[in-house]
């Protein structure tokens, strides 16, 4: 599987396999009021001020997937309806991994979704573990919004 930087010709359509994703996943899970917040233009303003770290996976112009580092945390990790079950979800999360610990990050955290059973399942079997339930700081157009998740840690290295 091709991983790789992010181009800048690909920001509409990485800004658009985020929006759905989250869509797919979110949409019944969540407040409204982050819902509301949720336009493909929020997503595709989010995705232009992270691009330079983004991560793709698959051909340039058509990605299946990225990811992109905030600190320690994992901060977005979506994948393509159609990548999922293929094995593209765990080749993106190895360079992920791999990404971290280059950055010198040996106890990475990524945000999950209270009641996203797909994602949780994707992480434990992926080696990542429930550590506890936290309110986080969710970027909005309108601010920082506060959002309970699951908070799942992986340890890496030796």
């Amino acid at each position: 599987m091709d991983l790789r930087a992010a181009q800048p010709s690909e920001l509409n359509v990485l800004a658009s396999l985020w929006h759905q994703g989250w869509r797919d996943a979110h949409l019944t899970l969540v407040p409204e009021a982050l819902v509301a917040l949720r336009t493909l233009d929020s997503f595709t303003d989010r995705m232009a001020a992270a691009l330079p770290g983004v991560r793709a996976l698959g051909p340039v112009g058509a990605p299946l997937g990225f990811h992109f580092i905030k600190a320690d945390e994992l901060n977005q990790f979506y994948l393509a309806g159609a990548a999922r079950g293929t094995g593209a979800g765990a080749a993106l999360m190895a360079d992920a991994e791999a990404r971290l610990l280059d950055l010198g990050i040996t106890t990475p955290w990524l945000a999950c979704a209270i009641g996203n059973a797909r994602a949780a399942r994707f992480y434990e079997k992926s080696g990542w573990t429930l550590a506890r339930t936290e309110v986080v700081p969710t970027e909005t157009s309108a601010g920082m919004f506060p959002l309970e998740v699951w908070r799942y840690e992986k340890q890496l290295g030796d």
